[in-house]
Formats: C-alpha cells, structure tokens, sequence
C-alpha cells in the first residue's frame, strides 16, 4: 500500500487559520460509509444522525500550553520546546528547535529559572527526554509561561486559550486538542442527551504522532508512536451494555477511535483498561468497536486520513475530500468536520 495512495490536492487558503465564532455553526459533511454518497450540512445538524440508544464517545483530553520559548544556560541561544508525553515524574518526551543546540547535560531556562529542563537523552528526529525542575505546581507554571501548542499549519495567533479546548475537556496531558471535538457546545450536547443518546468519556493524551509526518513510501512500514490512554469502569460498562442491546457506538475523533479499537483488540469487549497506544489503522483493518465516526478533515498522506479511509474505503473518502475543497470546506484543526455512517 503506496503512501501516494492517500494524497489528495488542497489549496492552501482553505487551511483554516481561526475558529469560527460560534462553534457549531462549521459546515458538516455527511458520508454513507457503505455507498459513499454525501450531503452538505452545518454541524448543529449532526444530531439527525443520532437515534435513541447510541452512545456518543468523547475524547476528554485537555491541552497544555505546552509550548515553552527559552535560552540555553550556557550560551543564552534561544530555544523552542514543545512538552509531549510526560514519561514518569518531571521527565518528559519533547520537541526541541533547534534540536542540535542541546546535548545531554545541558540545560534551558524559562521565564528567568521559573522552569528549568535539562536534557537526560537524546531521541530521534529532533526529540529529547527532559527532566523539568521548577517551584510549585508545573500547570501553574505553564499557564504563566506556556502557549498553546497549535499546529505548524497554523499561522495566525489564538486570542482566547479556550478555543483550543472542547467545551468538556478535563484531563490536563495533551500536545494536541481532538479536534473533532471543537465543534460540540454545551447545548448541543444536551440536545443530544434528550434525543435519548448516552455520552460517554475516554481520554487519549496528543502526543508525537500528530507532529510527526508518514516518511515512508510503504504504508506497511511505518510505526506509530505510543500515546497513553485511559477507559474508566462506568465507560466500559455503558459501552458493553451499548453493543448488547444492538445500538450504536459513534466516536468523536480519531483519538476517541483509537481507544476504543485499542480495548477491544487486546480485551476483546470493553473494560476499564489504561496504558500505552500504537494502534496503526488502516484499510483492511476490521473495526470491531465503533460504528460511526465523526471527524475532521485531515492532512494528505496522514495517518489520519488513512484510518479514515479504513472506516469507508479510500475511494469514497478522497471523493468526499474532492467535494470538501470544490465546495470551500475548511481543513485541518479550526476547519470543518464530517460524519461518516
């Protein structure tokens, strides 16, 4: 399977540099997952699509303003960092940029010593463990110092932190948002209660894979980074009494996807579970824990739009992209979403 496979032509002022205003007015694309036909909404219509009985999963995740500006101790250099995966204690897995300025043993200060990381090994393609040392509590520290780590892609400055967060999102740990789940409001949610669909939490923590680009020609080589989840007993159990009464599970997001495949794979049904993820889905993967998505438009060639395409089928998904860039969708994470069922 060609990484080529996967690629399709956007233009570049359809990447969505903004949020909308309001959160639920973003267009919505409708795809039959088996004929591949598609109908043009807005998201406050996702609700249709619902009925009495589903369970909707929400990955609830919460973004750190993990992005840090700093200088090298020795040299006062400026450096970039972006916090990944806390691995245990107050060392954690970075982005660095410059990556070659820092060497094991040396050491970046931030806000004048409020943080303080020094460098304890170095990784591939840019990547260090760091061991952070600070006075207080970290999320404090990175309120006051950090940014919110938005994608490359995204070149335009976010006033309003929040808007970079789901209105549910609660389990601090993320270098991403699930963006699927931006488009969701409070009210919308409850409409979505009173139509008789339960809601249901996971957490799956952005780390790596959302920076890191396919650099393989061939699909079947490329490894997925690890990132960490965690399914609670209440979920598990809802989930497992979703599925025996013939109703229907539709997961918000790639991420809230993983999780649940995750579980099912290594369990074999639902149950509170929590670890390390590198599922890699892609066609020919045989679904056995969702049966709906709701996601947004990825990049070419991604990962995502491969797990995407095995929910449907390639064909269908990249014919639905074409119709996303002739009909002026917004890609990426501030753009657009779509519901494939």
């Amino acid at each position: 399977m060609n990484i080529e496979d996967f690629n399709y032509h956007l233009p570049e002022n359809l990447i969505a540099q903004t949020p909308l205003k309001e959160r639920d007015t973003s267009k919505l694309l409708y795809m039959n997952r088996e004929t591949g036909d598609i109908q043009d909404l807005q998201f406050k219509e996702v609700i249709r699509f619902f009925k009495p009985g589903d369970t909707l999963v929400l990955n609830d995740t919460k973004v750190m303003p993990a992005r840090l500006f700093g200088l090298k101790k020795e040299t006062n250099a400026k450096v970039e960092m972006l916090m990944l995966t806390n691995i245990e204690g107050d060392d954690w897995e970075v982005l660095l940029k410059p990556a070659k300025r820092i060497k094991v043993g040396q050491s970046i200060s931030f806000g004048d010593g409020k943080i303080v990381a020094t460098c304890m090994k170095e990784l591939d393609q840019g990547s260090r463990v760091m061991r952070l040392h600070y006075e207080g509590i970290l999320q404090e520290r990175l309120d006051e110092l950090g940014e919110m780590p938005l994608p490359p892609y995204i070149k335009e400055r976010l006033d309003d932190r929040d808007r970079y967060q789901t209105v549910y999102a609660k389990a601090t740990g993320s270098a991403a948002a699930p963006t699927a789940g931006l488009h969701f409001t409070d009210d919308l949610l409850k409409k979505v209660q009173d139509k008789g669909v339960q809601i249901a939490f996971v957490t799956l923590h952005v780390g790596l894979g959302t920076f890191r680009p396919v650099s393989v020609t061939d699909v079947n080589a490329h490894e997925m980074h690890s990132e960490y989840y965690t399914v609670s007993k209440e979920t598990a159990q809802l989930l497992n009494d979703t599925k025996a009464k013939g109703h229907r599970i539709i997961a918000v997001g790639t991420t809230s996807t993983r999780t649940l495949e995750t579980v099912v794979r290594d369990h074999g049904e639902f149950t509170q579970a929590s670890g390390w993820t590198n599922i890699f889905i892609y066609p020919g993967f045989e679904f056995k824990a969702i049966d709906g998505l709701i996601t947004n438009f990825h990049l070419p060639k991604s990962t995502l739009v491969m797990l995407v395409s095995a929910f449907s089928s390639t064909q269908y998904v990249l014919n639905a992209y074409t119709h996303a860039v002739n009909a002026k969708y917004r890609f990426f994470s501030f753009g657009d979403a779509m519901i494939i069922i």
